[in-house]
């Protein structure tokens, strides 16, 4: 992805006033995919849901837990997966597939390579996957989404630096845009990026409308289907 096609941050911002079900409205209404695909599913949960949404570009890599590492069992030092990190601009998420069967035996994510990522420009971290140290990692500030938590980390490691994942459903690149909040997890288009926000302000006063008549003294149903025309 060429570097010119990265956003600004008035850009992230404007996405970040939106939450994510509204940014999946705007980009179904933009008929640029199906709508089945580019959302995490239900196994992914928002571990910190009193957080603001989370908007940045995916840092993607496998993980296993389950079983030793090949080569090698310390993963104290890995210059060549956080080097891995830094290739993606910042703000990043971090974006792991934990390819166990099943997922989550051990969790990589807990206080300590929170810290290691955040300081990296990681704003968040996403796995079908375990986190674990909860409590030190809200402190942080930086946001998880994880298909469990786990006591252990086990023998998590990883593989792949840089390969495409799949995480509850969705397809991840590097370098794709992401947005995250309590609802869970979608890729946004980087080429409709620009135009989201406004197609969902729009959306946005259109679901007000609707909700305000609905709660209205002057409402039946011959006026809700009169709105409900003019709304498509």
């Amino acid at each position: 992805m060429a570097i010119e096609s990265f956003l600004t941050e008035e850009n992230l911002d404007a996405l970040r006033q939106f939450d994510t079900c509204m940014v999946a409205n705007a980009i179904d209404s933009l008929n640029v995919r199906l709508r089945n695909t580019g959302f995490a599913d239900g196994s992914i949960r928002c571990m910190f849901q009193e957080a603001p949404p989370m908007v940045g570009y995916a840092a993607t890599a496998r993980l296993r837990s389950g079983e030793p590492p090949i080569a090698g069992g310390s993963f104290r030092d890995r210059a060549d997966f956080w080097n891995s990190i830094l290739e993606i601009p910042a703000p990043r998420i971090l974006v792991l597939e934990d390819m166990d069967d099943p997922p989550g035996r051990g969790a990589f994510v807990g206080d300590m390579h929170a810290a290691i990522v955040q300081a990296l420009g990681c704003i968040g971290y996403l796995t079908n996957g375990a986190v674990r140290e909860l409590p030190a990692v809200r402190t942080m500030g930086i946001q998880l989404f994880a298909g469990s938590v786990a006591v252990s980390r086990a023998y998590a490691h990883i593989f792949d630096f840089g390969a495409p994942v799949r995480v509850g459903g969705m397809e991840v690149h590097p370098g794709d845009l992401l947005h995250g909040d309590r609802h869970g997890v979608l890729t946004v288009p980087m080429e409709f990026a620009t135009k989201i926000p406004n197609v969902a302000a729009r959306l946005q006063q259109v679901e007000r409308t609707v909700i305000d008549f609905c709660q209205s003294s002057a409402f039946s149903v011959a006026k809700l289907r009169e709105i409900m025309k003019t709304t498509g």
